[in-house]
């Protein structure tokens, strides 16, 4: 089953991963922020206070069994740097949209609200990551350096390496304008079109086919797509555009055992 439920919490998880990884997607159920932002809110950038982002954080480990000081965060900005974690880090955020650790006393952490989140896993050589890819981060390729990275510091063989593509906006709900489209067509090329869906006189981009052609360009082969969208059900996740701005965080958790 996909979804799991912890008391009130209740999170997503692969199948295409194993049983030596802690890995989850929370959705924005049974935690203590007030509306809007109701429930399970993980970012302080949004208004909601320290003290209910911090209890929900504390709510999320508790229900994987993981302490909160393992946590390792990042200052997400849309870019593509990639972070190599060896220890636990929560302040202050280094800014990246990649993390990655071999390490089983860190847990990975990351907030979205329409991006998308990206697990991935190497067995072989004991590697988790965590990347978080919005428009700007997928055509400036951040889940390609991300694997990238893992090559060159961990000697990971992208064949071995496991990735999810997780809850976050469909394109049937993503519109977007000439800027994008021209991005999307500079970086994917003749693939573009196919990126680039048209519904009547719009057009919109397809995050999850494209971060899902960047991993198999990496050579990634092994690939499981949610395919939840974030704006169809905002009962359960927090969507930034169907909720015009006025929404929370939803948390994603990774870690070795």
């Amino acid at each position: 089953m996909p979804f799991h439920q912890n008391r009130s919490l209740q999170y997503y998880t692969f199948d295409i991963f194993d049983a030596a990884i802690t890995q989850a997607i929370f959705t924005r159920r049974g935690g203590v922020s007030p509306v809007p932002f109701a429930a399970l809110n993980m970012s302080i950038s949004v208004d909601d206070t320290l003290a209910n982002v911090d209890e929900n954080r504390a709510l999320a480990f508790a229900a994987l069994g993981r302490e909160p000081a393992s946590l390792y965060d990042v200052w997400q900005v849309h870019g593509t740097q990639v972070i190599c974690a060896d220890a636990p880090r929560r302040e202050p955020p280094i800014k990246a949209d990649a993390i990655l650790t071999d390490n089983p006393a860190v847990t990975l952490f990351m907030r979205f609200a329409d991006c998308v989140p990206i697990l991935l896993h190497d067995p072989a050589r004991g590697v988790v990551g965590l990347v978080h890819a919005g428009w700007q981060g997928t055509v400036s390729g951040v889940v390609r350096s991300t694997i990238e990275k893992m090559t060159r510091r961990y000697g990971s063989v992208p064949a071995d390496i496991r990735a999810g593509i997780g809850p976050s906006i469909g394109a049937h709900h993503y519109e977007v304008g000439s800027e994008v489209v021209a991005r999307v067509e500079q970086a994917f090329g003749a693939d573009a079109e196919l990126l680039l869906p048209r519904q009547n006189d719009s057009i919109q981009f397809d995050l999850w086919q494209a971060n899902r052609l960047l991993l198999e360009q990496s050579g990634v082969t092994q690939i499981q797509i949610s395919g939840l969208c974030t704006a169809c059900d905002t009962e359960n996740w927090y969507s930034h555009r169907a909720e015009k701005g006025s929404t929370g965080r939803f948390g994603a958790l990774a870690s070795l055992r």
